[in-house]
């Protein structure tokens, strides 16, 4: 293992950068008393020569100094060292360099101080990490409560374990398993799909109705066919950048959204219980290919829903409630104005048969768009909404949304590279001049297509 040390000129500013621990440090027996402000890593390395050279060089890279290196037998690898890091930076503007740091080291810790009580909830860097959220599931697919439709029906336990199993296991990047439906399978579907789609001309947004003939001619749509998930995440990826990625169970809220920052829907494989195929209790294939897909697929509708994702991003917890309750209103249960007339949007709506009825009678409330108010707004989960908040346009609704959570505390701003498919903390000259160069040269683009159209 190499020990070589750093000197000034790589920007650690301290004469006790690198020493020998083994007393307080080597059994844990004694506190490390770190500086506010500052944040404490530990470090394994890989042994290979020059390699803590090679990693103390990504501090310097990004301009971090160090107050204090110290190292100490592993407690993990016997015979191995690791290195205790003290960093003069806060832990949540470290990373980039502790995504760097996992490149080289075979662990990193970091060791939060107890003087930092409010600390920034983890967040996914790159569209591969979906797969952490993924597993971090609320309820797993056959657990059911006594009185869930199928309850009794062990058969159906089994079938639903079936589809939770295909994926948990599921990983960023590969096919999506073809699931062979069974013929009460697809006599479900085809109930819930023959009725609904009577309504749509009259009831749905014309986004929607614009998507909903090319999910039939590109995806298998019918009543005789429940679409494969693979199929409609091509055709999604190709439209709007939007993809599918199976769901095993209930996830919580901020990991839900946070997977939408990256255009990465959970989506729900199985189907409710054939019993009562008006009703399910959480959200099933039908649900997800009927409600929800046509409007992934309409580039103003993704690039707003990746917004309430991009949001969501390191948000405190009571403003994680509201963005989630404004998600509710919106992407599951929203409305606007089109023609002078209120058309559904909202996936809730457009799965039901009785509840797209039923939102365009003068039974529910009607409130205008105010994210603000919606926020806050009450709802229940079980039966039809008494409220819904109704939007002028999707681009008004956008415009409204994104004001609102300029106001989420964060002290940090996020920008998406559709290109790595990752999002960028924006904390550094250098990054907002490279911001400025893109937008520039997009800038340029505009006028010369200006140009040529006049």
């Amino acid at each position: 293992m190499d020990c070589g040390s750093a000197d000034k000129k790589r920007g650690f500013q301290s004469s006790r950068l690198l020493r020998s621990s083994t007393d307080h440090l080597q059994n844990g027996n004694s506190e490390l008393t770190v500086e506010n402000g500052h944040t404490a890593l530990v470090i394994g390395l890989k042994d290979k020569v020059g390699i803590l050279a090679r990693t103390l060089m990504i501090f310097e890279e990004y301009g971090i100094n160090l107050s204090l290196i110290e190292s100490r037998l592993s407690k993990r690898d016997k015979g191995d060292y690791e290195f205790l890091i003290v960093c003069e930076e806060k832990a949540d503007k470290l990373d980039t360099v502790l995504d760097k740091l996992k490149e080289k080291a075979k662990y990193v810790q970091v060791l939060s101080p107890p003087s930092e009580k409010k600390t920034i909830p983890w967040f996914p860097r790159k569209i591969k990490d979906t797969d952490t959220l993924a597993r971090s599931i609320v309820g797993y697919g056959a657990d059911f409560e006594a009185d869930y439709p199928g309850f009794a029906d062990l058969a159906y336990h089994a079938r639903r374990k079936e589809f939770a199993d295909i994926a948990f296991n599921y990983k960023y990047g590969t096919p999506i398993p073809r699931v062979t439906y069974t013929i009460n399978e697809i006599k479900t579907w085809g109930t819930v799909f023959g009725k609904v789609t009577e309504l749509f001309p009259t009831h749905a947004c014309r986004e929607f109705n614009h998507m909903f003939p090319l999910l039939v001619e590109n995806c298998g749509y019918r009543e005789d066919n429940i679409p494969q998930l693979e199929d409609v995440s091509n055709f999604l990826k190709d439209r709007t950048g939007f993809t599918l990625r199976p769901s095993a169970g209930l996830i919580s809220s901020r990991d839900f959204l946070a997977a939408l920052a990256f255009r990465v829907f959970h989506c729900s494989q199985y189907i409710r219980h054939g019993s009562n195929p008006w009703y399910t209790p959480e959200p099933d294939i039908c649900h997800e290919l009927i409600g929800h897909v046509p409007m992934f697929a309409d580039p103003n509708f993704a690039q707003f829903s990746q917004d309430i994702g991009l949001a969501s991003l390191g948000a405190p917890d009571e403003y994680l409630e509201k963005l989630s309750t404004c998600y509710w209103f919106i992407v599951e249960f929203g409305m606007c104005i089109q023609n002078g007339q209120r058309k559904a949007y909202g996936a809730g709506l457009l799965s039901s048969f009785g509840e797209l009825q039923y939102c365009l009678t003068d039974k529910p409330e009607l409130k205008p768009f105010d994210p603000a108010k919606m926020a806050v707004q009450k709802y229940p989960v079980e039966g039809f909404q008494p409220v819904y908040f109704i939007a002028e346009s999707f681009e008004d609704a956008k415009n409204k949304m994104r004001q609102y959570t300029s106001s989420i505390p964060r002290p940090f701003l996020l920008r998406y590279d559709p290109y790595t498919q990752s999002v960028e903390v924006l904390e550094k000259k250098t990054q907002l001049k490279e911001l400025a160069q893109s937008i520039r040269g997009d800038l340029n683009i505009l006028i010369g297509a200006v140009d040529k159209v006049s």
